[in-house]
């Protein structure tokens, strides 16, 4: 059984998916821990109401991000995470701490990477751009963290269709749909060693 841990930002429901399917058996492992980048992320409140330790490691709280990525990653030691997603989590990690983490840590992308990644490519504005760029196919990528943003070995990723008449609000929420059917499928193959 795998001790998985969590990144977040916001309201965890990446995250959620995930322990869903823990609960039902689809993956070997245990949630041991979640850091949020806020603390008014709504994902901390579901953490702990499963009791899943939890911790708030922001920005304005560290000297600069090296620091933050040092206590993030004192923390995964503590709780000894083998798996680490991040789940929606807007931070960048250092390339040491991504170094760190290698092959060990993955992140979910609300686009088909290469395409609507790196700087500035998060939340809305990712699907504003595909739907700006006439672009007829999106989805969600599962990759592993390296020292870049979102240039980790892509995992596995799955496509989600652009519909005509599609605002970024209504194409968001069907990726996330899939995000939270990927997302699991993968943890699952990798606590597995797939």
């Amino acid at each position: 059984m795998k001790r998985i841990a969590f990144l977040i930002s916001g309201s965890g429901s990446d995250m959620q998916s995930v322990l869903d399917a823990i609960d039902r058996g689809e993956i070997d492992g245990k949630a041991v821990l979640t850091v949020a980048s806020n603390a008014q992320a709504y994902g901390l409140v579901r953490a702990a109401a499963r009791g899943i330790p939890t911790a708030v490691c922001a920005k304005a709280d560290f000297a600069d991000g090296e620091a933050r990525d040092r206590e993030i990653l004192r923390l995964l030691d503590e709780y000894n995470a083998e798996l680490v997603v991040l789940a929606g989590y807007l931070g960048i990690l250092s390339p040491f701490a991504a170094e760190k983490l290698k092959g060990r840590a993955i992140n979910i992308h609300p686009a088909l990477l290469p395409s609507y990644g790196g700087k500035g490519f998060y939340g809305i504005r990712v699907h504003r751009a595909v739907i700006e760029a006439g672009e007829k196919v999106s989805g969600a990528t599962v990759h592993y963290v390296d020292g870049g943003t979102d240039t980790g070995e892509i995992i596995k990723q799955v496509r989600v269709p652009v519909e005509p008449g599609d605002t970024p609000e209504t194409l968001a929420a069907r990726v996330l749909e899939a995000e939270h059917v990927l997302l699991p499928q993968v943890v699952a193959e990798l606590c597995r060693d797939k």
